[in-house]
């Protein structure tokens, strides 16, 4: 076994740090936390009125993490949450958070489709085929040299 790191994958963890920097910058200038940032952004895909677990399997992030930036967007007036079945609590945005979303997520969000569209169709066919196929193989041999 190697500690050696194969110069495609020090430029590709060159790559892939400077993009989640950019996410923590953007975070910063909204003036929330990367997790906070992570809530409102998987709010604005997944839609008013999910569940806190569906922000969990959006993000990847733990309930732990979730809990406690919701509890935050709660207590300074962005989010609500009610009641649902059992014990879900359904989250959504408070009409300053609307605002919030609307005047700073969605810059954001239209950075991302501005760089991703500036691909070619089929640059992005392939860039999403091979960024999965990347995936696929670490957690195939995260599996098996980690969770035997």
């Amino acid at each position: 076994m190697t500690t050696k790191l194969h110069p495609g994958m020090k430029e590709f963890n060159s790559i892939f740090k400077k993009c989640n920097h950019i996410y923590h910058e953007i975070a910063l200038k909204l003036n929330l936390s990367d997790s906070g940032f992570d809530v409102l952004y998987a709010l604005c895909s997944l839609g008013d009125g999910c569940l806190q677990r569906d922000i969990c399997e959006f993000t990847l992030l733990s309930k732990q993490t979730i809990h406690s930036s919701v509890k935050k967007l709660v207590n300074e007036g962005y989010l609500s949450l009610e009641s649902g079945r059992g014990r879900d609590m359904h989250i959504y945005l408070t009409p300053a958070g609307k605002a919030l979303t609307e005047e700073k997520l969605a810059p954001a969000i239209q950075i991302e489709n501005l760089a991703f569209t500036s691909m070619t169709i089929e640059e992005q066919t392939e860039f999403l085929r091979l960024y999965r196929k990347y995936a696929d193989g670490l957690r195939r041999h995260a599996g098996e040299i980690f969770m035997d």
